[in-house]
């Protein structure tokens, strides 16, 4: 392999913010923010949704607020 043409592969740090959940992993990401863990310091990926927050991993399904729907649909076409 060419020296100098590779990015710097390293172990990166992914805080997930919706639940505060962080995981050491390694990339290639470049970031500013950096996060000291155990005295090591690493730099610190945010993310808004991991596999430890995604419904389809979770198991946990989002119910919207179909009755409301329901009742403005009817509403709505109950003159016809």
């Amino acid at each position: 392999m060419k020296k100098g043409i590779h990015p710097n592969y390293r172990e990166v740090v992914f805080l997930d913010l919706s639940n505060e959940v962080k995981f050491i992993t390694r990339s290639t990401i470049e970031t500013r923010d950096s996060i000291t863990i155990d005295g090591t310091t690493y730099p610190l990926v945010k993310v808004e949704v991991s596999a430890t927050s995604h419904p389809f991993y979770t198991g946990k399904k989002m119910f919207l607020d179909a009755a409301g729907r329901v009742e403005k649909f009817n509403k709505r076409f109950a003159k016809k």
